[in-house]
């Protein structure tokens, strides 16, 4: 069924000369002529099949029928109205509940610890929290997702958040076990752990930049890992180095649980990127979460 648009003017105008009186008042709440709002109950009267008003020079009146029309209408009115309000409330009042898809290494790093703040800051907002590394369909069902890499070609909304560095990082009983790695070439005698790629299945290769120099080298592994509390967990305990993204390892640094190693290594940078679908303004709790992931990414300090 295709809505008359027509209809929905008319009811208003047929409202505006209920308030004011007469098709002269009305005019002028509207904006528009006499003529024009004559025109408007005309149509709507044709529309419906029977006589809204009694007109006479001074004033206009319901007839039975339009009186019985207009208890009938004025609740879907109203109701237009507070539904118009409520969007408009969206795009400035931070409510209602918010459906996000976040990376599992951002969101168990450094998100998790925080999300308190976040709904303390906004008690009229309600979250719905997922945790993916995939990116086929990450916006089914939810109103924004945050990723790490290069943004993909799509009809999607893409900001970056923030770039972090890639550093390598090992246990200190590691370490006094094997050594010190002086070089991205001594780590073929050491035991990494690796992470897999969701989009390929496959470990992220091993990158080395400085000074715009790339070094890339085949590390041996026994361990291949897709969920980054066990990687870290496991390089903690000293099963091997691991290559990790730097937003989230301070307090590992911190507290002396992993060594940076070959720092002057370390200024390959990784993206991360907040997607949502549309073009226009996002609603008040998008932008929320957004400069909330941005503001406590920063404040790690390890970006």
């Amino acid at each position: 069924m295709v809505f008359d648009t027509r209809l929905l003017t008319g009811v208003g105008v047929m409202a505006a000369v209920t308030e004011t009186g007469n098709f002269a008042r009305a005019a002028e709440m509207l904006g528009l002529t006499p003529s024009g709002v004559s025109r408007a109950v005309a149509r709507l009267e044709a529309r419906v099949g029977v006589r809204l008003f009694d007109r006479n020079p001074r004033e206009v009146s319901l007839t039975e029928e339009g009186r019985r029309f207009h208890a009938q209408v004025m609740p879907l009115l109203a109701g237009l109205d507070e539904a118009a309000a409520e969007a408009a409330s969206a795009a400035t009042v931070v409510r209602g509940r918010l459906r996000v898809s976040v990376d599992p290494w951002f969101a168990r790093m450094v998100l998790a610890s925080k999300l308190q703040i976040f709904l303390q800051r906004y008690p009229l907002l309600a979250v719905d929290f997922s945790t993916s590394n995939y990116r086929e369909e990450m916006m089914a069902g939810f109103d924004v997702a945050v990723r790490f890499g290069p943004p993909d070609a799509s009809s999607l909304i893409a900001r970056k958040l923030l770039d972090t560095r890639v550093v390598t990082v090992a246990a200190p009983a590691y370490l006094a076990r094997h050594g010190k790695p002086r070089s991205p070439h001594d780590l073929v005698h050491h035991e990494a752990l690796l992470f897999r790629d969701p989009q390929t299945g496959l470990p992220f290769p091993w990158e080395f930049h400085r000074n715009g120099e790339l070094d890339e080298v085949k590390v041996s592994s026994r361990l291949v890992l897709d969920d980054p509390s066990v990687a870290i967990s496991a390089c903690v305990a000293g099963q091997g180095i691991f290559q990790s993204l730097a937003v989230g390892l301070a307090p590992f640094l911190s507290a002396g649980d992993l060594v940076q190693i070959l720092p002057e290594w370390s200024e390959e940078l990784c993206p991360l990127y907040a997607y949502h679908p549309s073009r226009h303004l996002p609603p008040a709790k998008v932008r929320a979460f957004l400069d909330f992931v941005r503001e406590i990414a920063l404040d790690t300090g390890s970006v």
